[in-house]
């Protein structure tokens, strides 16, 4: 070949090469998950917790962002539910259909959850839950592509019942049977999910229940019920609330001198230890929330020893977010945890072995998870019911634990597995709310 053609000819074949690795760089660039996330960044429910869980989730996919995971790039979209249903299954579709998100995360309110899941599980698309926590998305659904790491109601409801079982002698000089137990709730999804847990492990317990009762979490008034309260005279109270119904509850109780020797709350509203304390000032001392641990609390050393780390990472970045908060919310380590999970053990896989990240990969990759106990930030393991199972789509190895606000600090009190210190019941004599 004479010179000058081969000159031209290996210069062309330069062209070439580098087109095509511009064509192979920009498809690289192409591969991406995108991810549409849905909290309540707005009305009653962002206080009670739901823009703290937003803040978890977002801090995760900031981190994620910066990498990719296996060569695909991670881009969330974020809506607001406004704390509405409707509102928050008009967003779910909106951003399947129109902002063509792979998949949808987040959802804080369990009345939101319900209805999204049953909608997304119709549309054939992937669903990962982080937060809310009603037995009732499942129960019997037998979902394929609605999946939740996060600890159900019903055993938030158990937990609690059985703690206060555990010290009713010791600490109440009662015996189960004679101890009087209140129930009481907000009315959507979250609250009577978590209310039937809390009548089961009080018949298992064997307790007095002296009233059961629901409320709307919008009501603007609960002096009825706290007139009911005084009447049935409960030695523990069992309340499932968002926030300002909890606010409200303790201002009219105090206002009607309402007596009792503990309360115990689920999550949501009593997860937001700053909303509490603005409302309640050195009352909210004393009180019980029940939650998955804060990965701040959790033990590190029976913990698989990547997550130290990330858990550092989440530590600095909410302060960064948020500084001088007193009490790192369990509401955003819930949030962060539990979207690690999807992106550091589901993600991956569903792009290695099932080949990228379509609703089935996803579904398929999920279904594979198979993580022992101590191997997430908080603490427990993670494995899904499968097809055909009761709770399909939920994490079989999920648990709470109950936490006690002592002195602008928290503590996990039960199980004894993670206790980190005694607990204080009942009420301390002299606290406005002590039948001592």
């Amino acid at each position: 070949m004479p010179v000058r053609r081969a000159a031209r000819w290996l210069a062309g074949l330069s062209v070439a090469l580098a087109a095509l690795g511009v064509a192979n760089a920009a498809h690289a660039q192409d591969k991406k998950i995108k991810i549409g996330v849905i909290f309540d960044l707005t009305g009653p429910l962002a206080g009670g917790g739901s823009e703290l869980q937003y803040t978890g989730v977002k801090i995760m996919l900031d981190h994620y962002a910066k990498a990719g995971v296996e060569g695909y790039k991670v881009e969330a979209v974020y809506a607001d539910a406004q704390s509405k249903p409707d509102i928050a299954i008009n967003e779910a579709v909106r951003l399947l259909e129109q902002e063509k998100v792979d998949m949808v995360m987040g959802f804080f309110s369990s009345a939101q959850c319900v209805p999204v899941s049953a909608r997304v599980e119709q549309m054939k698309k992937f669903m990962w839950i982080t937060t809310c926590i009603s037995s009732g998305v499942f129960d019997g659904k037998n979902y394929k592509y609605v999946f939740r790491p996060q600890a159900a109601g019903n055993q938030y409801g158990m937990m609690t019942t059985d703690f206060i079982a555990q010290y009713s002698m010791s600490k109440f000089g009662k015996e189960p049977k004679d101890l009087r137990v209140a129930i009481i709730h907000e009315d959507g999804a979250y609250g009577v999910d978590v209310s039937k847990g809390n009548e089961a492990g009080a018949k298992k317990a064997g307790f007095n229940i002296v009233l059961k009762e629901g409320y709307s979490a919008t009501a603007p008034d609960l002096s009825a019920l706290v007139t009911k309260l005084k009447r049935a005279k409960p030695d523990v109270i069992f309340h499932t609330g968002y926030n300002p119904d909890i606010t409200l509850l303790f201002r009219q109780a105090r206002e009607q001198g309402l007596k009792f020797g503990a309360i115990v709350g689920h999550g949501a509203g009593y997860g937001v230890y700053e909303k509490l304390k603005e409302g309640l000032g050195t009352d909210a001392n004393y009180l019980f929330n029940t939650d998955p641990i804060s990965i701040w609390l959790a033990n590190q050393k029976n913990m698989d020893p990547k997550l130290p780390p990330v858990i550092k990472m989440v530590g600095e970045e909410f302060d960064r977010m948020k500084p001088g908060v007193p009490i790192r919310s369990a509401h955003v380590g819930i949030g962060a945890a539990n979207a690690y999970v999807f992106l550091d053990d589901v993600l991956p896989r569903a792009i290695k072995k099932y080949g990228g990240v379509d609703p089935d990969a996803l579904r398929k990759a999920a279904l594979d998870t198979d993580i022992p106990e101590g191997g997430t930030m908080l603490g427990y393991g993670v494995k899904f019911y499968g097809e055909g199972e009761q709770y399909a789509g939920q994490n079989a190895r999920s648990f709470p634990v109950v936490l006690q606000y002592i002195d602008d600090k928290s503590y996990v009190v039960w199980p004894k597995s993670q206790m980190q210190r005694e607990t204080e019941l009942p009420l301390p004599a002299g606290t406005t709310y002590s039948y001592k």
